[in-house]
């Protein structure tokens, strides 16, 4: 048997038996070495067994001790909707909620559970401190000069080694340098897209992106999408004749945290292909799983280069280098001339920088990394269980840094943000996710910020107003 479908049948296996209460939470799991010895598997199947039931929270590790079944599961929390929103484009943009939320990037006496990006305190900025240094130093003229369009070499040569865990297979001259990745997703709208045209996308969606199609004048068409599984596939063919562009996250997408399959990847990417619709994927999320591999991207069955394949190090390294890239496929040079005309050339130094870090250290920083977010996820669920309205839903992130909150359909979460923010907590209510009237009952809380006694306090506090919210 494929020994890739031998450990998820072996972990699938088990976690029935975790769901269905036959294994009970603080339960001992079978060692590595028995699981060995009973299915006739490999050592490095056996851990990879564990690791896929960890990264479903369904067992916790325990130094010198085992596995056990995980005390997640006696968390009652229902999982969230499937989105419902009209396939009708829509262009009703929330531009005065997203402002008011965006505004608090920085200040440093605000909880800031509503943006998406990791606590410095996650990132290893001692090393990348003295990476700046190191690139001042090998840099030609110090890092003075203009790098050539397609951006640093050293760089392009890291993205596309890394490539190889999902099957990118990029070669250098397959990559495209840009400052950030919604630079990169800018650059491709601008390069396919012309006003009028109209976007298919997930919903709810990163208001970055709702934003940005909306400035360069798009129509934005929401699709269904599962809280777990992404997109509703059969959503997606109902639009093809009503759209021109589809952008999808299919990795941990923000906020909801979901993850499409290798099936329905595939099938999206046949689909657009045959159509000829590019699609353009954004892939940020991508190196933050909870499990023992790296999910594989719509790229990686892309036989026509009809993927503009975009990610970033905004979300697992320095937000603020914003070194992002595109493998652009058979829009190369569209894409170059764009950046000819809007930027002519990355940061040197911030590239050589990241490009050295990739080199050294940026394996062993995602394994840290990690670990810490998928231990903040399970913490923030209990804390949620006990401290929420009664009947509260939630996602089911299996990586990434977002955790998708559903309430009662009596508590809108703009009146909630407005009582946090007064004590110094910052959300992100739902609204902000879509350019519909929906959502007004949900939020997303970003889990990047290091767990401690506060951060649990000020999350408490969340469910606290939550529950006053709902009284008035």
């Amino acid at each position: 048997m494929n020994k890739e479908y031998l450990y998820t049948e072996i972990a699938n296996g088990i976690a029935s038996q975790i769901r269905k209460g036959i294994l009970k939470t603080g339960d001992k799991l079978p060692s590595v070495r028995k699981l060995c010895t009973d299915h006739h598997i490999s050592m490095n199947t056996a851990k990879r067994v564990f690791l896929e039931l960890e990264s479903q929270s369904l067992v916790d590790s325990k130094p010198q001790s085992g596995y056990f079944v995980s005390n997640i599961l006696s968390v009652k929390l229902p999982l969230s909707e499937v989105s419902k929103p009209s396939l009708i484009a829509n262009n009703d943009e929330p531009d005065e909620l997203i402002n008011k939320v965006y505004e608090n990037i920085g200040k440093k006496d605000i909880t800031i559970f509503s943006i998406g990006i990791p606590s410095g305190d996650l990132l290893p900025q001692a090393k990348l401190k003295k990476e700046i240094i190191n690139a001042t130093r090998t840099l030609k003229e110090g890092g003075t000069e203009y790098e050539e369009i397609q951006g640093n070499l050293k760089l392009r040569r890291m993205i596309a080694l890394r490539s190889l865990q999902w099957g990118g297979n990029f070669h250098e001259n397959d990559l495209i340098t840009t400052n950030g990745g919604m630079n990169a997703l800018s650059f491709c709208l601008m390069a396919l897209g012309k006003p009028g045209d109209t976007i298919a996308i997930e919903s709810p969606c990163y208001p970055g992106i709702l934003q940005l199609a909306n400035g360069l004048g798009l129509k934005v068409l929401e699709l269904p999408t599962h809280p777990t599984t992404g997109i509703e596939i059969e959503a997606l063919k109902k639009v093809i004749p009503k759209i021109n562009l589809c952008l999808l996250i299919p990795n941990y997408n923000a906020p909801l945290g979901s993850l499409m399959s290798d099936e329905n990847k595939k099938e999206v990417v046949k689909i657009l292909s045959e159509n000829n619709i590019p699609l353009i994927e954004d892939d940020v999320y991508g190196d933050l799983y909870f499990g023992s591999n790296r999910p594989k991207c719509c790229k990686s069955f892309d036989k026509e280069g009809n993927v503009l394949y975009c990610s970033s190090i905004s979300k697992t390294l320095a937000p603020g280098y914003r070194v992002g890239w595109i493998a652009p496929g058979k829009y190369k040079d569209k894409i170059l001339k764009l950046k000819l005309l809007h930027s002519t050339s990355s940061i040197s130094i911030v590239n050589e920088t990241v490009a050295n870090f990739m080199k050294n250290g940026y394996e062993k920083h995602l394994q840290q990394m990690r670990k810490s977010l998928q231990n903040n996820y399970q913490n923030y669920v209990h804390t949620i269980a006990e401290s929420f309205p009664e009947g509260t839903k939630t996602s089911r992130p299996q990586g990434g840094l977002s955790l998708w909150v559903e309430f009662d359909k009596n508590i809108k979460t703009t009146e909630l943000y407005d009582l946090a923010i007064k004590e110094n907590i910052s959300i992100a209510p739902g609204r902000m996710f879509t350019l519909q009237n929906q959502y007004e009952n949900c939020m997303r809380l970003c889990f990047g910020l290091p767990w401690n006694e506060e951060t649990q306090s000020k999350l408490r506090q969340v469910g606290n107003l939550a529950k006053r919210v709902y009284k008035i």
